[in-house]
């Protein structure tokens, strides 16, 4: 028994050690000499680079609805552009058949949409320190804000039973329905500031200012003094004209239309965002309204009930409309010079990647081919094939020639066309299951943290020095499994696709997003591509940079005897 524990205890030791060989994050050369006495038989690491074809794809307009989240603002490119983001949100209410009393005065309208970061750090006297993650520059950008016209469906007409609407980053629900702006812009709201002097709100302008400051909320104790009620991370929190709101909730007490959401949904359509640059600049935000205390909250007094002896005394009250969950994004690119599709053929010299409506790429490996039936040729898929494994008449695994240890996929910045402010990650995939690689699964790295998440299979952007604001060099992707998937298990040699991520945790959790095409084919994109609005240029497979092509490499282990 114990002669037993002690041989699996050496098992498994040398299962540790091989499993750290094989995960050394970049190595150029591996060799390894394992000598056995009764056997004599000498194995060695080795590598071979394979090429493939990478292009660009363009992409026409994408689904921007069913995100979780939305995008507001201007992003600007130096190497593409702007792109310019609003979008228009359906809205829930807290309560319906609301009694809202008797002499109600609304006291404010606040409207709160908070961004997305974490807090760094609380004080002794409970100050609290942000960082937001998910904003895009600090110069001010104007909002306006109207209540929609149009009526964001939930399901498709011409589609099958319960399939659900899609609507697109160019204000479409197809490629023959399109949503006029002026149906978007119905009653423009205005922003408000209490005024001390006069105990009146105000008209302010309506300009945005970018904070990485929270809201500290405050009201009075039992013995009128001053408390912190709430703490709110930083975002957009504006106070919008009361009048508008009393007669669009409060004096509809007792209708029909705040009975039910389908009564209120035509009722009351929706909220149009739409952002606007100050002085031709402005930031980009991607914002939680996702989140539950994302809303616009009517905050009045009323008459107390009928318990006190004092007639004229009252109690503050809230009604609260929420977003969503329909909300749709839309995006104006105004690039430089507009986005051509590659050659899918040769592949490219360069491979220009955009977030949102702007570019993918593709990548066929052994030049796309799988097996096929003819016997007497070797296209280049059987012929790697053939070097590692041996088949059956079929073409069915039947023992390996080669132990594969690596196969990474290398892209290298191209830094003459980009000023070092490209995305962290990128997002490699089955372009024709619209999945992740099986790699993607087995990473079981930090898979809470965003930036570090799948780090070994999705290598995030190597920069010069390791500095955070350092020029992009190069990134690498391990997709190992993917390619002992191809030999030992018969998988098809799909093509992949290559796109921008803002975060690579929602390709586990969202399905892909629909691309608007003209053949109505089935081709979607992931959906942390849509949501940011980065860019970079990667060189291809036929740059004239023969150090920075991109390459197939694979390691594998083959006996020498």
């Amino acid at each position: 028994m114990k002669k037993n524990k002690f041989a699996l205890q050496i098992a498994v030791f040398a299962l540790m050690v091989t499993s750290f060989i094989a995960c050394d994050k970049d190595f150029s050369t591996l060799d390894s000499d394992i000598l056995n006495d009764d056997v004599a038989t000498n194995f060695d690491i080795v590598s071979d680079q394979y090429n493939i074809i990478t292009y660009t794809e363009a992409l026409d307009p994408v689904q921007t609805n069913g995100l979780g989240l939305n995008t507001l603002g201007i992003y600007d490119d130096d190497t593409y552009g702007r792109t310019t983001s609003s979008f228009v949100s359906q809205l829930t209410t807290s309560s319906f058949s609301t009694d809202f009393g008797d002499g109600v005065k609304i006291d404010s309208v606040v409207l709160y949409m908070p961004y997305f970061g974490s807090i760094e750090d609380v004080d002794e006297d409970n100050n609290v320190t942000y960082e937001i993650d998910s904003v895009f520059g600090r110069e001010p950008m104007r909002l306006r804000l109207f209540e929609s016209n149009y009526f964001i469906r939930d399901f498709d007409p011409n589609g099958e039973f319960e399939d659900s609407q899609a609507y697109f980053s160019n204000k479409s629900a197809s490629a023959t329905e399109t949503i006029d702006e002026s149906v978007l812009e119905g009653v423009e709201l205005g922003f408000v500031d209490y005024n001390e002097d006069t105990g009146e709100y105000d008209p302010i302008d309506n300009i945005i200012d970018i904070s990485e400051e929270g809201y500290v909320l405050k009201g009075l104790d039992d013995e009128g003094e001053p408390q912190v009620t709430q703490r709110l991370f930083p975002g957009i929190r504006v106070q919008l004209d009361t009048t508008y709101w009393h007669n669009k909730i409060i004096d509809k007490e007792g209708d029909a239309v705040l009975d039910n959401q389908n009564n209120f949904s035509e009722y009351f359509r929706g909220l149009y965002f739409k952002a606007e640059p100050v002085d031709d600049d402005g930031s980009f935000l991607i914002l939680n309204t996702g989140a539950q205390n994302s809303n616009i909250t009517i905050y009045y007094t009323r008459l107390t009930a009928s318990t006190t002896d004092e007639e004229d005394a009252t109690e503050q009250a809230t009604f609260v409309l929420g977003f969503g969950p329909n909300r749709v994004n839309f995006m104006e690119n105004d690039f430089n010079a507009p986005i051509a599709d590659g050659n899918p053929t040769t592949g490219d010299s360069r491979l220009y990647l955009k977030g949102g409506e702007g570019s993918i790429a593709r990548i066929k490996l052994f030049d796309g081919e799988d097996l096929d039936e003819d016997d007497n040729t070797s296209n280049a898929f059987e012929t790697w094939k053939n070097e590692f494994v041996e088949t059956d008449e079929d073409g069915k695994f039947v023992r390996s020639k080669r132990l594969i240890n690596e196969a990474n996929l290398v892209f290298y910045v191209d830094q003459n066309m980009v000023n070092g402010n490209e995305p962290d990650r990128l997002f490699l995939y089955d372009i024709d299951n619209k999945s992740p690689l099986t790699d993607f699964f087995i990473d079981a790295g930090n898979n809470s943290l965003p930036s570090l998440s799948k780090f070994n299979h999705l290598g995030p952007l190597q920069r010069v020095d390791d500095e955070p604001d350092g020029d992009g060099i190069k990134y690498k992707f391990k997709i190992t499994e993917h390619i002992k998937n191809l030999l030992i298990r018969d998988s098809t040699n799909v093509e992949l696709g290559l796109a921008v991520s803002l975060n690579v945790n929602l390709e586990d959790i969202l399905a892909q997003r629909q691309v608007q095409t003209a053949d109505d084919s089935d081709f979607t994109i992931p959906t942390s591509s849509i949501i940011t609005p980065r860019g970079t240029v990667l060189h291809g497979n036929n740059t004239e940079d023969e150090s920075k092509k991109v390459f197939l490499e694979i390691y594998y282990t083959e006996p020498n005897n």
